[in-house]
C-alpha cells in the first residue's frame, strides 16, 4: 500500500492522520531496538513520518544531582508531564500550521532535547538562525505521522496521560507492551554502561501494570509483544495495530460516565501512591526516634510490625473509601496521615512513653 493509500485508508481524504503509540515494558526489554526497527520499516515501506521519542534520551543529564545520581521520583514525574506539554506544542504546530514554540515556564534543556530528537528524524526542518523557540512549522513526509513514545510506563496512569493527549486532539492511540522475562531484563541491563541496580528492575517489575483491554475500554487498542521473539515475524500484527489506531482516532467527545470512572481510578492510584510514600516516611522517622531512645531490639521489631500493619490498614481503607472520598482534596491523603499520626502515638507510648 502506498503512502497516499495509507492516508486514505486511515482517515479518508482530509487532514493528515496522526497517532501516538505508547511503547512500554521493563528496562532492557528491547523497547528501543523494536522502536528503531519499526520506525525504519514504516518509513521505508510505507513512507510514513515516524518519530521515536525515547524518554531516557530527551531527559537531560543536567537534572542529575550528581554524576551517578538520578532525579527524585517527584522530579521525574514533573519532567514527564512537562515533556507531554512540549509534545502537545509540536502536535499543535502540525495540526494548525502555527510556528513551533515552547510552552511558557518550561525547562529549556528539555525542550531543546525534544527539538533535537524530532529534527534528527526529519520531523522538523534543519536548524536556522534565530532562537530555537521560534522554529518554523514542522515538516515531514505527506503520509501519516506517528510518534512512538519509548519509556517504561509501568503505571497505567502514565499511559493514560498520553491517551488524554490523543483524546484532546482526536488522534490515533495504541499501546505496545514488550513482555520480557524479568531475569532476562536484569541480565541484559547488567551488560549496559551505567546499568540500573537489579533491585530497581525487580521493584519496577512488581509495579508493572500491563494493558488490560478487557477491563479498560481506553486500552482496547493494545498489543503484547513477546521478547526476545519480537522480530519481523510480528511486523504485520504491529502494522495492523497502528493502522487500526489511525483509522479510529480517539473521539474527544466520549461517554462521560466512562471517562469519569477512568479518571476516578487514576485519581485513586495517584492518591494511594502519595499516601503510601508519606506513611512510609513517617514510619522511618518514628523508628529512628525509637532507636535514638534506645528501645530494645525486640521491641523495635514489634513496633515496626505494628506501624506497618497500621499503614497497610489505612491504605486499604483509603482504597475502599471507608475513611474519605478518594478524589477529594479536603479529605484524602491529609485525612489518612492525620489518622496515622493519632494511632501511631498510642502505639509509640507502649515502647518509650517517657520520650513521648
Amino acid at each position: 500500500m502506498e503512502a497516499g493509500e495509507d492516508a486514505r485508508a486511515a482517515r479518508g481524504e482530509g487532514p493528515r492522520p496522526l497517532g501516538l503509540c505508547v511503547l512500554c515494558g521493563l528496562p532492557a526489554a528491547g523497547k528501543s531496538t523494536l522502536a528503531r526497527a519499526l520506525a525504519h520499516r514504516l518509513r521505508r515501506e510505507r513512507r510514513w513520518a515516524v518519530g521515536v521519542v525515547a524518554y531516557d534520551d530527551v531527559m537531560p543529564d543536567a537534572f542529575l544531582a550528581e554524576a551517578d545520581a538520578r532525579p527524585l521520583p517527584s522530579r521525574w514525574k514533573s519532567l514527564r508531564q512537562e515533556l507531554l506539554k512540549d509534545l502537545e506544542c509540536f502536535l499543535r504546530a502540525v495540526l494548525h500550521g502555527d510556528p513551533l514554540s515552547a510552552p511558557p515556564g518550561g525547562t529549556e534543556a528539555l525542550w531543546e532535547a525534544l527539538v533535537t530528537c524530532l529534527r534528527g528524524q526529519a520531523l522538523l526542518p534543519p536548524a536556522t538562525e534565530g532562537p530555537s523557540h521560534c522554529l518554523p512549522t514542522p515538516t515531514a513526509a505527506s503520509g501519516p505521522l506517528l510518534l512512538i513514545l519509548d519509556d517504561n510506563f509501568y503505571y497505567r496512569s502514565m499511559r493514560y496521560e498520553v491517551y488524554q493527549l490523543a483524546r484532546k486532539y482526536s488522534l490515533g492511540f495504541c499501546q505496545l507492551f514488550l513482555d520480557c522475562p524479568l531475569e532476562t531484563c536484569i541480565q541484559r541491563n547488567g551488560q549496559r554502561p551505567g546499568a540500573l541496580p537489579a533491585e530497581t528492575i525487580r521493584l519496577m517489575g512488581g509495579k508493572m501494570e500491563e494493558p488490560n483491554p478487557e477491563k479498560n475500554a481506553w486500552e482496547h487498542n493494545s498489543l503484547t509483544v513477546r521478547s526476545p521473539a519480537c522480530s519481523a515475524t510480528a511486523s504485520p500484527e504491529l502494522t495492523g495495530l497502528l493502522l487500526a489506531a489511525l483509522e479510529n482516532p480517539v473521539n474527544c467527545v466520549e461517554d462521560n460516565s466512562e471517562q469519569k470512572e477512568t479518571d476516578r481510578i487514576i485519581c485513586s492510584t495517584n492518591m494511594l501512591h502519595q499516601a503510601d510514600q508519606t506513611l512510609r516516611r513517617i514510619v522511618s522517622e518514628t523508628m529512628k526516634e525509637a532507636k535514638d531512645a534506645r528501645v530494645r531490639p525486640p521491641d523495635l521489631k514489634l513496633l515496626a510490625a505494628a506501624l506497618n500493619q497500621l499503614r497497610a490498614e489505612l491504605l486499604r481503607d483509603l482504597r475502599l473509601g471507608h475513611k474519605a472520598p478518594l478524589c477529594s482534596r479536603a479529605l484524602g491523603v491529609p485525612d489518612v496521615v492525620a489518622l496515622f499520626h493519632d494511632e501511631k502515638d498510642s502505639l509509640v507510648q507502649k515502647y518509650f512513653p517517657k520520650q513521648h
